[in-house]
């Protein structure tokens, strides 16, 4: 019987540097994901790879002195030997400065174009540099951009467009018809409440203002816009031909059962993809899941807040499966997880030394001090024991199909704490059935061989089970438990951490920045540092300035606009008043992470709405010439109404 098929990716990571362990962790759950569908007998393709083209790599390449694709030949490469580090068993590498590739985006564009669908026009209105968007006079706020309140200037580039709103209602009608095909579901409601529902816009599919992308082959000074370039990945890397027989790998794979992506591109998947496909006359994907963020403590984690972590890091402390193990199963269905040395480590003596690699470890070496080695099952038990070898046994048939109903759902977390489940109901029964009681009375001889037998048969079929999930610790756990003989010296699987010897080598590896910088150190970073000139604005008297009022405001919640992309609401304590405060720093900010903060306000700024909702004030902010911001606080603790003057 012909096995079923089964075509799972991952986004493509972009090639701007090394990936973090947040990035890294998508791999490792569409990993997860193949190894599982493998063993349930399907025939499984799954894609990774990177997007290697845009403005921001030709920019970090000449900074590197680099050209682009030097530039990104080294982070692919470095991003590949992740993936392989982490064990991730995909079939497929893509890389969109593949030739290939390349050949077939300028053959789709070329086809998308002849039949209309795409259209020559250029963007024209007010924009707004660090938002990167254009907005028409009547969607300005108060004369200035309405998602981050900066000023606007006229600007306009030449572009080619695709038309969504040709195919919006067949779209709609898709995932209405298709309630699966977007996950979880708090994903789809906000696709269609926000985007598809309002009506969608024609999306700019080409640019000009940077060279480092595929060229429009019909009209050069074009390069091919991000999405039209990285979304087709999907089908180039099996092998689609636009314009003439596709392979038969593609005929096969062909529509993905699965793309597993961040939430923060869900948009592009389930609008922009789909749509794409409707005008290339090919199947939707059959589902989408936007999976959720793993943070870094309390906040996401990111380059310019120096709290970054790297997969490679975090295997030379705990190992692979250690972390793969952590990353999986510390990550909610549809809520953020969050990672720290803590937890890993708390994790790593709980779960994995103790529950796990204790249980195999003393199995072991009971099976070698009191049988050497080899026992048999010789089903021996009284009514009373009967109750324990019952329930272990019925769990461990119970388990396979306890996972599947989880992995069908793609609750991968839950599916491995029904594993761990098991193992934790045989630790129970090694302390319900006292082995080394039995071991005093010869009379019970049989009774502790059926228990010995009864814990190395159940607890092979929960490393089986756990094999897509921990590949290495489950070969390690077969071959120890052996086939009819237990390894001599059981091999300690995990090893319990000291968290304070742990805390003492992260230190030493990321030491503090305050401490690495003498008073020589100091001078040369004042020379060294990165200044800014800005347009000077007309000069003010001392009475202009006594008309603002600064104070320390202490953010108590905050939350996303919905119909924003670039704001955060912020509730604001300043002294015994509460005010609401809007601002665009949700790309630099999440919401979680704003609360506690104890930050610098404009209070008495008229109130405007942003995006239809009121704000009140002004959250002070610096700004690099990268456009990254952060919040001005005060130096010290300063209580909420404190000042500012």
């Amino acid at each position: 019987m012909e096995k079923q098929k089964y075509y799972i990716t991952t986004a493509i990571a972009y090639t701007s540097g090394k990936p973090h362990i947040g990035n890294t962790y998508e791999a490792v759950l569409a990993d997860a994901i193949a190894r599982y569908k493998r063993s349930r007998g399907f025939d499984v393709f799954f894609q990774t790879g990177t997007d290697e083209h845009g403005q921001k790599i030709e920019l970090k390449a000449a900074e590197a002195g680099v050209t682009p694709k030097e530039f990104v030949d080294q982070v692919a490469g470095e991003i590949k030997n992740i993936w392989d580090l982490m064990n991730t068993s995909y079939d497929k590498f893509i890389r969109t400065t593949d030739e290939d590739h390349e050949k077939q985006v300028q053959k789709i564009f070329k086809k998308l174009y002849d039949q209309g669908d795409i259209y020559k026009g250029s963007y024209e209105g007010l924009y707004c540099t660090p938002c990167e968007s254009f907005w028409t006079e009547s969607q300005l706020v108060d004369g200035k951009c309405p998602d981050c309140g900066r000023e606007v200037k006229p600007a306009k580039e030449e572009a080619y467009f695709f038309r969504m709103s040709k195919y919006a209602d067949r779209l709609i009608d898709h995932i209405n018809k298709h309630p699966e095909f977007i996950q979880p579901v708090s994903r789809k409601n906000e696709m269609m409440n926000n985007f598809l529902l309002p009506g969608l816009q024609d999306l700019c599919v080409s640019r000009t203002s940077f060279k480092w992308g595929i060229p429009v082959d019909f009209d050069p000074k074009h390069v091919v816009y991000v999405w039209l370039d990285a979304l087709t990945n999907y089908i180039t890397g099996i092998g689609y031909e636009c314009d003439g027989e596709s392979s038969e790998m593609f005929k096969k794979n062909w529509p993905a059962d699965l793309h597993l992506i961040g939430k923060d591109i869900i948009r592009f998947h389930t609008i922009y993809w789909p749509i794409f496909l409707m005008a290339l006359d090919l199947p939707l994907p059959k589902q989408v899941f936007g999976h959720p963020w793993l943070l870094q403590g309390d906040g996401k984690m990111s380059k310019s807040k120096g709290n970054v972590l790297y997969a490679d890091e975090l295997v030379d402390f705990f190992g692979v499966d250690a972390v793969r193990y952590f990353v999986l199963h510390e990550m909610p269905f549809d809520n953020d997880g969050v990672i720290t040395w803590e937890l890993m480590v708390e994790r790593m003596n709980a779960d994995l030394a103790n529950t796990l690699g204790n249980l195999v470890n003393r199995t072991i070496s009971m099976t070698n001090k009191y049988f050497g080695g080899t026992v048999t099952n010789k089903g021996v038990a009284d009514e009373a024991e009967k109750v324990f070898d019952d329930d272990l046994a019925r769990m461990a048939g119970e388990l396979s199909a306890k996972v599947d109903a989880k992995m069908d759902n793609l609750r991968v977390a839950d599916a491995i704490t029904e594993i761990f489940n098991l193992f934790k109901r045989c630790n129970k029964y090694i302390d319900e059935t006292t082995p080394w009681v039995l071991a005093k009375d010869e009379a019970k001889k049989d009774r502790l061989e059926t228990v010995l037998a009864n814990l190395i048969e159940t607890i092979k079929v929960g490393a089986e089970e756990l094999r897509p999930f921990m590949p290495e610790t489950a070969d390690k756990i077969e071959a120890q438990l052996g086939d009819g003989k237990v390894c001599e010296k059981p091999e300690i699987l995990f090893a319990r951490l000291d968290i304070d010897e742990v805390m003492k080598k992260v230190e030493e590896l990321h030491p503090p920045v305050e401490e690495a910088a003498g008073d020589e150190a100091g001078e040369e970073a004042g020379d060294a540092a990165e200044v800014i000139d800005i347009e000077a604005k007309p000069e003010i008297t001392f009475e202009d300035f006594g008309k603002m009022q600064f104070q320390v405001g202490e953010i108590i919640a905050c939350e996303e606009v919905k119909k924003s992309r670039k704001l955060l609401c912020s509730q604001v304590k300043i002294g015994s008043q509460v005010k609401q405060i809007v601002s665009g720093i949700k790309a630099h900010y999440t919401a979680e992470e704003m609360v506690g903060k104890k930050v610098m306000v404009l209070v008495n700024l008229k109130p405007a709405k942003l995006a239809g909702v009121l704000s009140e004030g002004m959250l002070l902010c610096a700004e690099d010439a990268d456009g990254n911001l952060a919040l001005m606080t005060p130096e010290r603790d300063m209580p909420a109404g404190a000042e500012i003057c």
